[in-house]
């Protein structure tokens, strides 16, 4: 007799406040849990998100490969989860982790370091 498959629902309140996208993804951004620095933007769907609160692995779907993927699996580059928060709208998700190595799949701390040509406080 085989084990039972894992639960992958996730909880039936918490499903309930999210507001997703046609495809059924919420965005997840990513910042570093004791500094405040943004690290990075993902997509998460019911599943990823109940397999990130149950394991403290932030767990994002891929539109591009379309499959999951846990950060750092293969490179080595892991981000625990230290709490998670939902925004006022239901849209948005805040992972706050603590991040091994880099964020960016281009080997920078943070996806956000492209600086574009702005002057602060002027109309754009």
């Amino acid at each position: 007799m085989s084990a039972p498959a894992p639960d992958t629902r996730l909880d039936p309140a918490v499903s309930a406040l999210l507001r997703r996208d046609p495809a059924g993804l919420v965005a997840a951004v990513v910042q570093q849990h004791d500094t405040g620095e943004v690290l990075m933007v993902a997509w998460m769907d019911d599943e990823a998100l109940h397999r990130t609160l149950t394991t403290g692995r932030a767990t994002y779907w891929s539109r591009s490969r379309g499959e999951y993927w846990v950060k750092g699996e293969t490179s080595g580059h892991r981000q625990w989860v230290r709490d998670v928060r939902l925004d006022c709208d239901g849209d948005a998700l805040l992972l706050l982790v603590d991040q091994e190595g880099p964020a960016c799949h281009t080997g920078e701390r943070s996806c956000f370091h492209t600086p574009l040509p702005a002057v602060p406080g002027a109309p754009a």
